[in-house]
């Protein structure tokens, strides 16, 4: 089962968006940081990162 979505303080590389997203829908982390570069070649995966990092809370 997936855990709700938060930023986890530990095993994240930036703000922890991708790992966020990778234990919320379980997934390897790597796949979830590689589909954040493909994007940011069409120039949408740094505009949504920055967007899930404002609003995706942090872990307590």
């Amino acid at each position: 089962m997936a855990s709700r979505l938060v930023r986890p303080r530990s095993q994240r590389v930036i703000a922890g968006v991708c790992a966020a997203l990778a234990n919320r829908f379980g997934v390897s982390r790597l796949l979830v940081r590689i589909a954040f570069v493909l994007f940011g070649l069409f120039g949408v995966g740094e505009i949504a990162y920055i967007v899930l990092w404002i609003l995706i809370p942090k872990a307590p």
